[in-house]
């Protein structure tokens, strides 16, 4: 019967493919992670994991084990979760990922006033523009902005996000500014490495889409780094309005062919699919989801738009 105090740790190893990363997740130390799967496997009397220093792998015994502890694994949790929604106020630990820029300016200034209101909830906030994988890094929670690739998560949409071509009144003072797409390859234009939508920048008028292949020489995976090198006046670029709003209100940005429209994403809520959905979670979701404006931002009411 000891061997079930160790199936939340076999499952975190196999799902993280490290015993650091599912140590890290789970909350123990690497040697204690490692003690539970060599007492596990003692304990059935068998090898579950083929280990090497740079490899990790399942044995078929340990395949076959993973298929049924995962499954009663998901359903224990569904099981605590099912219960929660009797206890009351929503409470627990909540690990949340968001974009790095979207989350400093949009998502923290309203953390205080949720665990104010929710006082038995904690929350664990990572920032990072880089996606993650939810499962194996233990996430209730993700806000992601833009194309989502096809997965088993389920995504709920928060707010549409729009973007804008801008520069610095410094920057078109010593350039013209462009009229058409193809002025753009006459620019300097700065690009954010993280971007789903491909190396190309897309535009729309009258129905008719409009590519082009910008070069510059700034690229970043921050679109925080792409706002402060167009405000210094080093070239052109797109930025979200989440992130340009307050620098086109002052006028320290100047949007660009705006007869020209850019493609319109939003911000989604993706978490793991599960029978009954935290009240941790659904709460969060709702919250944000009323903080941040619906249909039309509020970054984006501040601007007309």
């Amino acid at each position: 019967m000891h061997s079930f105090n160790a199936i939340p740790a076999f499952i975190a190893v196999v799902e993280s493919g490290s015993y650091s990363l599912a140590a890290n997740k789970i909350g123990v130390t690497k040697s204690a992670l490692s003690k539970r799967i060599n007492q596990l496997e003692d304990q059935l009397g068998t090898r579950l994991l083929n280990r090497t220093t740079r490899t990790l792998s399942l044995t078929e015994a340990g395949q076959r084990y993973f298929d049924y502890v995962s499954q009663a694994y998901s359903l224990a949790q569904q099981g605590v979760d099912a219960v929660s929604e009797l206890q009351g106020l929503p409470q627990g630990k909540l690990k949340i990922t968001l974009p790095m820029s979207f989350g400093i300016n949009h998502i923290a200034p309203f953390i205080a006033e949720f665990l104010n209101q929710y006082p038995k909830i904690e929350i664990d906030l990572q920032l990072e523009d880089q996606m993650v994988d939810l499962v194996a890094g233990g996430y209730d929670l993700a806000i992601r902005i833009g194309h989502l690739p096809d997965s088993s998560l389920v995504a709920k949409r928060l707010v549409t996000c729009r973007s804008v071509l801008c520069a610095s009144p410094d920057y078109l003072a010593n350039h013209l500014a462009p009229i058409v797409p193809l002025d753009l390859t006459q620019h300097n234009c700065l690009q954010y490495t993280y971007f789903k939508g491909g190396n190309e920048w897309t535009f729309e008028k009258s129905k008719r889409q409009y590519k082009v292949l910008p070069k510059g020489r700034f690229s970043v995976n921050n679109s925080e780094a792409i706002r402060q090198a167009l405000l210094s006046g080093l070239g052109i670029g797109q930025l979200p309005t989440f992130l340009a709003a307050r620098d086109l209100k002052s006028g320290h940005l100047i949007p660009l062919m705006q007869d020209y429209q850019l493609p319109v994403h939003a911000a989604y809520a993706v978490f793991p699919q599960r029978k009954h959905l935290p009240s941790k979670v659904s709460v969060f979701i709702d919250f944000i989801s009323s903080k941040l404006g619906g249909d039309i931002a509020y970054w984006d009411k501040e601007l007309g738009m």
